[in-house]
């Protein structure tokens, strides 16, 4: 397959630019995979397994969409549910005036958000990179709900008082109106645990992992992967994680739907055949409108391109996705393109990913198959 010897070179490329210690690649065709390891563990360290496992924060997402729409095929919630009809404690939400205004001057919500508001991130509340102050984002970080890097440490609190926290604080606009990354998930996990009577952890190996054979991702990293799991670098060589004592060995207080899975690319690409086979093809139809689509936290995530359910949309015609998918924070992408049924992923570790990295990827599929 050429585009998987594209991707390849691409990948040596990056790690012998030092651009990271090691890569690995993989493609599947929605029936077979192949997947390539370049480079080290670690700078100096052995070299990099095909089968590593690594922290794929926000490609977390996408699967939980994917159970969402599982759970909303089988009639257990449906899309256009209002999130108190689960959330109570989020019932008559309050939105504050202005991003960068006192928490005290609001104003009551024009409607309930429902699930879809979720899945499309039009909850009202994310990050605001946008105003160089926000009160109501800073109160949520004292509250240790959850808006820094993706850490399972991060949130000690437990999904029922992590909601309790969250109630106390108004909104940042009007559910539905504005798409602003990350939050919405945090509250779904939370929404489908309550839906189902499961807890998270449990309702994604029922609904997903097992039922595709995805034995090396999970919300900690299965006893049989441990020796395969990687460290996690920032800023060159400093350790954000380590292996031997990761925060991702024991399963979390707090299951963030929105990015808390570690797994292997082979795994990932098991779920990325399932799109390209047709399952779940409701997340890859662009949902945002134009306006949306040019609003401040799009612009910044999105650059102009829509968004489905979980993952960023680019449009060949009204909906038709020319191609889609998502990354995550800690150094991993995966990107499908449906009219040459082919999706792809880039796995590596290091907070953030940087241009080059994920041009490694994007830009050489874009190239060879655009």
């Amino acid at each position: 397959m050429r585009e998987f010897v594209e991707v390849v070179a691409a990948a040596e490329k990056l790690v012998e630019s030092g651009e990271v210690p090691g890569a690995v690649v993989g493609v599947t065709d929605g029936e077979r995979q192949w997947v390539h390891a370049a480079g080290v563990d670690r700078p100096g360290g052995a070299a990099l397994r095909s089968d590593a496992v690594f922290r794929i924060s926000s490609m977390t997402k996408p699967l939980t969409a994917a159970l969402t729409l599982q759970l909303a095929a089988d009639k257990v919630l449906a899309l256009d549910d209002p999130i108190e009809r689960w959330l109570p404690e989020l019932a008559e939400r309050q939105v504050v005036r202005r991003l960068n205004g006192p928490l005290t001057d609001t104003v009551p919500a024009d409607k309930a958000p429902t699930v879809e508001d979720l899945l499309t991130m039009r909850l009202g509340f994310g990050f605001a990179f946008e105003v160089d102050t926000c009160p109501v984002a800073d109160k949520a970080v004292g509250a240790g709900l959850g808006m820094g890097p993706p850490r399972p440490s991060a949130i000690p609190h437990d999904p029922d008082e992590w909601v309790r926290r969250f109630a106390e604080l108004p909104l940042m606009e009007q559910p539905g109106t504005q798409w602003r990354y990350e939050f919405a998930y945090s509250v779904l996990g939370v929404l489908l645990s309550r839906a189902t009577g499961t807890d998270l952890p449990t309702l994604f190996d029922d609904r997903i992992l097992t039922r595709l054979g995805m034995t090396d991702t999970g919300f900690a990293v299965p006893p049989h992967a441990r020796e395969r799991l990687i460290p996690c670098f920032t800023d060159g060589t400093t350790l954000f994680d380590d292996a031997s004592d990761s925060d991702w060995l024991e399963l979390p207080t707090f299951p963030h739907a929105g990015g808390g899975l570690v797994s292997t690319a082979s795994d990932y690409l098991t779920f990325v055949a399932t799109l390209l086979t047709g399952e779940a093809e409701a997340m890859t139809i662009d949902r945002l409108t134009p306006e949306q689509r040019s609003g401040p936290s799009a612009q910044i995530f999105l650059g102009g391109e829509g968004w489905g359910y979980s993952v960023q949309v680019r449009q060949r015609g009204p909906g038709t996705p020319a191609r889609y998918g998502w990354g995550g924070g800690l150094g991993t992408l995966w990107y499908s393109y449906p009219d040459h049924g082919i999706g792809a992923v880039l796995m590596t570790q290091h907070l953030p990913p940087s241009p080059a990295t994920i041009a490694a990827l994007t830009d050489t599929l874009d190239a060879t198959l655009t």
